[in-house]
């Protein structure tokens, strides 16, 4: 592996990361909000004297990348990305250096969950670097990298699957630039329509282009500490409802769509799944508000669909406090929050497809058991789905509960409870945000012990990059020498 190559691009990332900041200065600047304007201008400035100090290290490379130079610039990247982002909330003293990691983190991740009790009196240019955050982190720093620079020739495949999200990593265009332009230019126009929507429907401009930010990218993030309780308004609500599930489909069907036709977004397994799932747990969840919560059906629906699909999708917005809802919603809302949306969205949890497949697995496996001679196929999309991907799935899920399992006991061990501990795992690993307890609708991550917050940071990373990304890289044979890597 060539250090200097990796060098290289964290440079030009960082770069980019300065460039980025000038966003929310400029923003601080027209607000007249001077000690914001100038923690922004500093914070680029570092960010700056950094990227020149790796591109001064580092040199361009002569040759396609290798796996191993991929998943460094991939997880090394959104490291030092991750340090780089916090530091307006550093500088500014509105966090200290743990809560500032724990904020960045989250944004990046999408996970939203956020430490600050009170954003209403924050500067405004502070918060929308938290949206922004939130956007770049969902669709991907790499992708939206590849999408805006020049790519590094074919062996920039690696860092994009690295990446991305899901099970399978297809590309939808031959070229790995054009395939990052094309995703770039939908969750563009999706973030673009959001905006004007919530704006029409009586968003103020800036909270409407907030919102649309953390919308589409499903990350949560509000300008408001109450999220959508602030507004109470049915009609923001559903169309919030309706840019969420749409960003919990793959960007890369959206694509298809877009060269194909409708008809495959029609034909797709996993969404179609997905829009079913949504259904069933709305109108279960709704009949259980009704009957244990004594709420008319017109109100219980309402609030139903809207947090069934903030968890589904693992946005995590706010329309009421579910924590206060019947155990059996909460339950539901809870496994959602698990499963997540489609893999190649910007949501989430486990994703629908891996579930899918789980399932046609045991029905494959049950079904051969009774019919030795058989040869049983798994199938999804009319295809039959290759082994080495059934055993990537198997191997993601096992180690996915695990990890979950793991975290929950290392809060417990730091003094949560067993129920918060969980709700706060499985949250921050779906990168979902609130939970249950301790971090429910209402509450923040502020009230979790140091320890706790911690764990809850490397659990959202390693959500976000589907955790064998960052495992690779803790192997010590990663970073010896051989020339089949």
């Amino acid at each position: 592996m060539d250090f200097w190559i990796v060098a290289e691009v964290l440079g030009a990332l960082s770069y980019c990361v300065s460039a980025a900041m000038m966003i929310p200065l400029a923003y601080a600047v027209y607000a007249a909000e001077g000690d914001a304007a100038g923690v922004f201008f500093y914070a680029s400035f570092v960010s700056l004297l950094l990227g020149g100090a790796l591109r001064q290290k580092g040199h361009k490379p002569d040759r396609d990348f290798t796996l191993r130079e991929g998943i460094a610039i991939t997880t090394l990247g959104w490291m030092m990305v991750s340090v780089l982002s916090m530091q307006p909330y550093l500088y500014g003293g509105w966090l200290g250096l743990l809560d500032s990691i724990t904020e960045s983190v989250s944004g990046l991740s999408g996970t939203g969950a956020t430490v600050m009790d009170v954003l209403d009196h924050l500067p405004r240019s502070l918060l929308l670097w938290r949206s922004l955050t939130n956007w770049v982190g969902g669709l991907g720093i790499i992708v939206i990298f590849m999408a805006l620079l020049p790519q590094f020739g074919r062996g920039a495949v690696y860092m994009m699957q690295a990446e991305s999200t899901g099970p399978t990593k297809e590309r939808q265009l031959p070229r790995i630039k054009d395939n990052a332009a094309a995703l770039f230019k939908i969750y563009l126009t999706f973030t673009v329509v959001c905006g004007i929507v919530y704006i029409v429907c009586g968003m103020t401009p800036y909270d409407g282009v907030n919102h649309a930010l953390t919308t589409i990218a499903t990350g949560g993030f509000s300008t408001h500490g109450e999220s959508f309780i602030y507004y109470n308004s049915s009609l923001l609500e559903a169309w919030a409802v309706f840019f969420m599930v749409i960003s919990s489909g793959s960007f890369g069907m959206y694509v298809m769509a877009w060269r194909h036709g409708g008809h495959v977004i029609l034909k797709n397994t996993e969404f179609k799944v997905f829009l079913a799932v949504f259904v069933i747990a709305t109108i279960i969840v709704t009949i259980d508000l009704v009957t244990e919560m004594g709420f008319n059906f017109t109100h219980s629906l309402r609030c139903s669909a809207f947090q069934v699909a903030a968890l589904f999708s693992t946005t995590g917005y706010v329309s009421d406090d579910f924590d206060l809802w019947p155990s059996f919603s909460k339950s539901v809302l809870l496994l959602l929050m698990f499963v997540g949306g489609c893999g190649g969205s910007t949501a989430g949890g486990l994703k629908v497809m891996r579930l899918v497949v789980l399932m046609k697995m045991v029905k494959a496996a049950a079904w051969q058991k009774l019919h030795p001679q058989i040869v049983a196929h798994v199938r999804m999309n009319g295809n039959i789905v290759p082994p080495d991907v059934l055993y990537g799935i198997a191997r993601h899920f096992f180690i996915y509960v695990m990890l979950t399992v793991l975290f929950a006991f290392a809060m417990i061990l730091d003094g949560i409870s067993m129920i918060d501990a969980v709700s706060v795992a499985v949250s921050t690993m779906g990168s979902v945000g609130p939970g249950f307890g301790i971090a429910g609708a209402t509450s923040t991550y502020a009230l979790l012990p140091p320890f706790s917050k911690a764990v809850a940071c490397f659990a959202m990373f390693l959500g976000r990059l589907e955790i064998f990304t960052v495992l690779a890289l803790l192997q010590p044979e990663f970073w010896r020498w051989h020339k089949a890597w």
